[in-house]
């Protein structure tokens, strides 16, 4: 493990009115670590996800991004330029809702090619060839290229974003809830060829979820947030092996009962 945090957040802080939706959370991703964020809804895991990944902005403490070259940036410090930049090279964003990450209008392999082209990519037969390749590793036939994403499947639609998300390498994935609102046997299906890409590409994730198995499968680390704060965090197994705070204990014990 790098002897550096990728991306290390320090005492972040946000209310909206008199609710706390981040309270003194601090946490660290390490290059090539999959941290997931688990709590009921409410808790702040989806807010923690858009500050640390510069989308909302705290009211005290800071984020910090080391880049290839290790520099230590600091998130909301960037203005709007640079940050869309780096979520269009170093970063990439999974949304729980497809439609939010993919271009509706233009074809499967359009969605695909056009962030290659925001990274620098100009050979029109090349990028083609990457887009192909990649619908193929998420398990969507190339001959359906030409189709707009509005004729796939809620899977597929996902699997599309994630191959829009991944092709230009990043370094760091935020993925929030990227199984929800799918079937069952559709999540398995999506939990494994996550697992299996960030796997083979060395992805650092911060996953945000409220599936405990998901969790369990995808992270090596698990932070647990109620109202706002990290109420527990370690090792994924060892959390939820052996949970310690009252909160966590309920979370895996209605698991096991579901």
């Amino acid at each position: 493990m790098s002897a550096a945090p990728l991306l290390e957040a320090e005492g972040l802080s946000l209310r909206f009115g008199a609710i706390p939706a981040l309270d003194r959370v601090s946490l660290a991703v390490w290059p090539g670590e999959v941290v997931a964020i688990v709590g009921e809804s409410g808790s702040g895991k989806t807010t923690l996800l858009r500050v640390l990944s510069g989308l909302a902005r705290p009211q005290a403490g800071r984020v910090l991004y080391r880049d290839p070259a290790g520099e230590a940036r600091e998130v909301h410090g960037m203005g709007e330029a640079a940050l869309r930049r780096l979520h269009r090279s170093d970063w990439g964003f999974v949304h729980q809702n497809p439609r939010d990450g993919l271009r509706m209008g233009v074809s499967a392999g359009g969605n695909v090619g056009e962030r290659l082209m925001a990274a620098g990519a100009r050979h029109y037969g090349a990028i083609r060839a990457q887009a192909a390749a990649w619908l193929r590793r998420v398990e969507i036939d190339p001959a359906r290229m030409d189709d707009p994403p509005a004729k796939f499947s809620g899977g597929m639609q996902q699997r599309l974003q994630i191959a829009r998300t991944l092709v230009t390498h990043p370094r760091l994935v935020f993925m929030d809830e990227p199984t929800g609102g799918l079937d069952v046997s559709v999540q398995a299906r999506l939990l494994d060829l996550i697992r299996a890409l960030v796997a083979d590409l060395g992805l650092a994730v911060l996953l945000v979820t409220h599936d405990i198995a998901a969790a369990r499968l995808l992270a090596h680390r698990l932070l647990v947030m109620r109202h706002g704060r990290v109420v527990e965090e370690g090792l994924t197994d060892r959390v939820l092996d052996d949970p310690q705070h009252p909160y966590t204990q309920l979370l895996v014990s209605s698991v096991l009962a579901a």
